[in-house]
């Protein structure tokens, strides 16, 4: 396959912006990548595709380029959903370092390059099938991945071959800890196990990374791209061992693995956004009443959902990680919940509805939480909320959307990178704490916990813990002291202290009131 293929597909829109008297250079394999510099992983005749979150300054791209110009890479293609538009100075850097670079339009998938490619990769080596040695050359475990994710045989069947190729077990895990497959049954990764391995792949300064588990054993990280990417919108792949061990072969096996991966991820992708287009508007329609709620009960029967069942919206928004990011993160806790659901767009905001019993609906709403918690280190400068409705009925639904915007709002006001909120705190004294301006919240809880802070700054205290746990059992020194593990003469000293030091009284429930109040705006 030449670049000239590629540009010449007029199904793919590819925009020529550097290279045209290099069209007929061969590509011998595609990889995606958001490295700032990736060519250690870079063997010459890649396409390679990026979707810039490396980018911050124009020294960026000209690095970028020449790693890729000294690894002999074919040419990259860059999408422009990172900036809007491919950069001016990377399409420079591209011309002097001699890299054809295509643009990719934002409504072209990474999957469909990728297949494209692999497809035709895998019919060139397949005539040259003859010509190969029969036993376990590369090319033949290529050819055999390949057609096991061609032919519809899944993430399992491709991760058996890598796994028989690679003499390791391997999974596939999205970053909030779901295992998407594995050549092992998942119940080997233990919950623990999976938080591990996604702090450490949301964390890495660079992928591959090798991470050490508890045990000491060594597993090998590889990013698997997403169109979007970001780290947060892409699976990634867990191979044991240590990769910097492998020989180029396995190297090879691995990273043709994780192309393939990435190819899986974006049929997904493919298929949801599918479902979302023909979802999605009943969503906004219903949001703004123009739509007979009995017309959206059969039109949500038709998408598969189970009629009577109750119904939960959920309301999403980010700031600071680039556009497209909150739908992409609200489909991957959507989809990685136990409930069928799908994701719409509502302007900035990302809008979620999911079905199942009254118990499958609480079990998949502890899943999201749960999820948030573990997505939150990825999040790096950027900030992700969520609001949950309480549950509803199709005639409802419009009320519930407006619900899970409130709780959103709501959680727009609790400190921290990921927050989540549910409809009901709004009946609570949060929603009131909320409304709070920051200033406020600072001078009133200064005033009450800046002493006890400053004397367990000075004395390695626990007053303000302690406080905490005795207004938590509801003022009883007996429960407070048990809970702590100190002697009930210990609390009862440091009441005292905390009494002295605020000049509020313990036994007056709205002093305790206050002091409540204080901590709670922390």
């Amino acid at each position: 396959m030449r670049l000239r293929d590629l540009v010449e597909a007029a199904d793919l829109h590819l925009a020529l912006l550097t290279g045209s008297d290099q069209l007929d250079r061969p590509i011998r394999w595609i990889y995606t990548t958001d490295l700032r510099d990736p060519s250690r992983y870079l063997s010459g005749g890649e396409l390679v595709l990026t979707g810039l979150v490396w980018r911050r300054s124009a020294e960026d791209s000209d690095a970028f380029v020449a790693a890729l110009a000294a690894a002999g890479v074919t040419a990259l293609a860059a999408g422009d959903a990172e900036f809007g538009a491919v950069p001016a100075d990377l399409v420079e850097a591209c011309r002097a370092h001699g890299v054809p670079l295509l643009g990719v339009p934002v409504d072209v998938s990474f999957a469909t390059i990728t297949e494209r490619v692999v497809l035709a990769l895998a019919g060139e080596r397949g005539e040259l099938e003859g010509n190969l040695l029969a036993g376990l050359t590369q090319q033949h475990w290529h050819r055999r991945m390949v057609a096991a994710a061609v032919d519809g045989g899944g993430l399992a069947a491709v991760l058996e071959l890598g796994a028989a190729r690679l003499g390791a077990q391997c999974w596939v895990l999205s970053p909030s800890g779901r295992v998407i497959g594995g050549s092992a049954a998942p119940a080997v990764l233990s919950s623990e196990r999976r938080r591990l391995l996604v702090q450490q792949f949301l964390h890495a300064d660079r992928l591959p990374k090798t991470a050490r588990e508890r045990s000491g054993e060594p597993v090998s990280l590889l990013p698997s791209a997403s169109r979007a990417g970001q780290r947060l919108a892409s699976w990634f792949l867990v191979v044991e061992g240590d990769h910097e061990q492998w020989d180029p072969s396995a190297s090879e096996t691995a990273s043709e693995l994780a192309t393939l991966i990435a190819l899986e991820r974006s049929r997904r992708e493919e298929r949801q956004r599918l479902e979302s287009r023909l979802a999605g508007p009943l969503l906004l329609s219903a949001m703004h009443g123009e739509v007979e709620a009995s017309e959206v009960d059969a039109r949500l029967g038709a998408l598969g959902f189970a009629r009577g069942e109750p119904l939960c919206v959920l309301a999403a928004t980010t700031s600071g990680g680039g556009p497209g990011l909150a739908p992409v993160v609200l489909g991957e806790l959507v989809h990685g919940s136990r409930a069928r659901g799908f994701v719409a767009v509502a302007g900035q905001e990302a809008l979620a509805l999911l079905s199942a019993d009254a118990e499958g609906l609480a079990a998949a709403l502890e899943e999201i939480n749960e999820a948030v918690r573990a997505m939150e280190p990825g999040l790096g400068d950027a900030r992700l909320v969520v609001g949950v409705s309480g549950l509803a009925t199709v005639a409802g639904l419009r009320g519930a959307v407006e619900e899970a915007r409130q709780a959103r709002r709501l959680a727009e006001h609790r400190p921290g990178r990921a927050k989540v909120a549910t409809a009901a705190e709004l009946a609570s004294h949060l929603l009131l704490l909320a409304t709070v301006p920051d200033e406020l919240r600072k001078s009133f809880r200064a005033k009450l916990l800046g002493p006890l802070l400053e004397y367990d700054s000075a004395h390695k205290g626990e007053l303000v813990q302690t406080l905490r746990v005795f207004l938590d059992c509801a003022g009883s020194p007996t429960k407070s002291a048990a809970k702590l593990h100190v002697h009930v003469n210990t609390l009862r000293y440091r009441l005292s202290r905390i009494e002295e030091l605020t000049g509020r009284d313990l036994g007056s429930f709205p002093d305790r009131v206050d002091l409540y109040l204080a901590l709670e705006l922390g």
